[in-house]
C-alpha cells in the first residue's frame, strides 16, 4: 500500500512541476484517460487530454513558462478495495510572480479532488476537481481571465 500511495503522490506533483515548468502537452496526456475541470466552469470537464489541451491554451506563457509554483498541501489519499483504485484530496495554492510588475504573491487556493485507477501496473488519473475556493489577481496567468 505505502508503494500506491508514493505512486499516487508522484502523479499529482507530476500535474504541479509539469504546469510550472510550461509543459502544457506533458500536462495534459496526464489526463489523456481522465477529466479535469474547474466546479463552475462550463468550460470543463470533457475527457482526454486533447480536451485538457484546450482549456492550458488559455495558459499565459513568458518565454515558455507561467511563472507560478503549485503547492499542495494536506495531502490525503485513501486506497479503495482491490488496490487499484484510489481517491486523493489536498488544498491547492498557486504562487506567481512576475517582473518587474507584478511581486510575488498568491493568485489560486483551492481544493484538488481526484480519482485514480490503476492499469497495467501504473496509477493514473480518471477525475480531477479542482474546486476555487479564493481567487486573485488571475491576469497575468490565464488570457481568458485578463
Amino acid at each position: 500500500m505505502t508503494e500506491a500511495r508514493e505512486a499516487i503522490q508522484a502523479l499529482m506533483n507530476e500535474y504541479c512541476f509539469r504546469l510550472d515548468a510550461g509543459d502544457m502537452a506533458g500536462c495534459a496526456r496526464l489526463f489523456e484517460h481522465g477529466t479535469w475541470r474547474v466546479l463552475g466552469d462550463p468550460r470543463g470537464g470533457e475527457p482526454g487530454a486533447e480536451a485538457m489541451m484546450e482549456t492550458l491554451k488559455h495558459v499565459i506563457l513568458y518565454d515558455g513558462k507561467p511563472l507560478t509554483k503549485h503547492a499542495m498541501t494536506n495531502v490525503q489519499i485513501d486506497l479503495g478495495p482491490g488496490d487499484n483504485h484510489a481517491t486523493a484530496q489536498c488544498y491547492i495554492t498557486v504562487f506567481q510572480a512576475v517582473p518587474p510588475g507584478f511581486p510575488l504573491q498568491p493568485i489560486f487556493s483551492g481544493h484538488y479532488r481526484d480519482v485514480f485507477e490503476q492499469v497495467g501496473g501504473e496509477w493514473r488519473f480518471t477525475k480531477r476537481d479542482i474546486s476555487p475556493d479564493l481567487l486573485g489577481d488571475l491576469s497575468r496567468h490565464r488570457a481568458d481571465m485578463a
